[in-house]
């Protein structure tokens, strides 16, 4: 079955339906990543938006269990070169596009996926339609550049209720931590547990008050989609949690922490998705290669006015990607070290979470 691609700059490309039937709205960016397919689909960071592989093969080990950071596909389409026919893996339960298929999940396959690259790096993030209706196109054009991007979809992803989850058994003495869930991977959840973590996760919408009755030596603030400038609860909780308990962010909870303390936000271009981003830890000098899923980032002019200095910078386009408070035990990075899909060289920021929280229970007991 023929499909289309439809860009709000006019641009058509023609390709083949997989996956769901029907049409598929939102914004259109790109990964990089040569493998972790099935993390991408899954990652609550991606609700809202379609997903252009910029590798060419797609789907060559199939899907299975193991590898969800969620429990159903959150991208809101999906656009690949080729999506493999015959996948196979010892891990593999089925195949990529059944899985869309069965999640609602409308793909388009035969793209050339380089030239799309191409358009978004030129233009920025665009949004688009992805159709099986191949038929009066160009009206599609008028009706994409009128249709507006979801603006509350954090409240989509994150989790309805508060759950725990025990820690590991580690070689450190166990800490508890409540997550503050804007739209949490599985795998962060499980690299906390690892580390001696116990966790409370609890809805974005969640109050000060009530993170710290539940008496926890430290909150975690999840990644999630969307501008952080309109996870206003959010931002409000962590204003009132400062000082209160050590605090680490990631991501969208990065973001969150410097809007949060006066700093301001802006949208990039076309943002960092894949995993392969080289980020410098200033402090150390030491340089690892990471996981990144975010089209908004820090301004650096507005953290002049914050207690927060910049302790990570990208060093593709010198962004900042990570920062700590002067004074008090709060930091936060833009990439997700827990690896999920990517490198596995940041693992060593929950060990200065840790540190932080030691110090903290340390200081409180006296």
């Amino acid at each position: 079955m023929k499909a289309a691609l439809i860009l709000e700059t006019g641009k058509i490309l023609l390709g083949e339906s997989f996956g769901a039937t029907g049409e598929a709205f939102g914004e259109v960016v790109f990964n990089t990543g040569m493998t972790g397919y099935q993390e991408v689909l899954t990652d609550p960071s991606y609700a809202g938006q379609m997903v252009c592989m910029t590798y060419p093969l797609i789907g060559n080990y199939g899907i299975n269990r193991v590898d969800d950071q969620s429990e159903k596909p959150q991208v809101q389409g999906f656009i690949v070169k080729e999506a493999a026919r015959n996948p196979s893996h010892w891990q593999m339960e089925k195949n990529l596009s059944r899985t869309l298929a069965q999640s609602g999940v409308v793909g388009i396959k035969g793209i050339d996926t380089r030239s799309l690259t191409r358009i978004i790096r030129e233009h920025g993030v665009l949004r688009g339609v992805i159709t099986t209706e191949a038929e009066n196109l160009e009206e599609w054009v008028t009706r994409v550049k009128t249709r507006s991007v979801p603006a509350d979809v954090v409240a989509q992803v994150s989790t309805p209720k508060l759950y725990t989850l025990p820690a590991v058994q580690s070689e450190r003495d166990s800490f508890h931590v409540v997550v503050l869930d804007f739209g949490i991977k599985k795998n962060i959840l499980q690299a906390m547990q690892e580390n001696g973590f116990s966790l409370t996760v609890v809805p974005h919408t969640t109050s000060a008050e009530k993170i710290l009755n539940l008496q926890p030596d430290g909150v975690f603030l999840s990644n999630g989609p969307g501008d952080p400038k309109e996870v206003a609860v959010g931002i409000e909780t962590i204003k009132r949690l400062m000082g209160k308990r050590p605090i680490f962010g990631i991501c969208l909870g990065h973001q969150l922490l410097s809007l949060a303390l006066g700093g301001d936000t802006y949208k990039m271009k076309f943002g960092h998705r894949g995993g392969n981003q080289p980020v410098q830890d200033l402090e150390t000098k030491r340089v690892t290669i990471t996981s990144q899923n975010h089209g908004y980032a820090i301004s650096e002019k507005s953290l002049e006015q914050t207690p927060l200095y910049v302790t990570h910078r990208n060093l593709n386009d010198q962004s900042i990607e990570g920062v700590k408070h002067r004074d008090l035990p709060v930091f936060s990075v833009q990439y997700h070290p827990e690896a999920g899909p990517g490198p596995s060289e940041s693992l060593y920021l929950f060990d200065e979470f840790a540190q932080l929280m030691q110090e903290w229970r340390a200081g409180y007991a006296s």
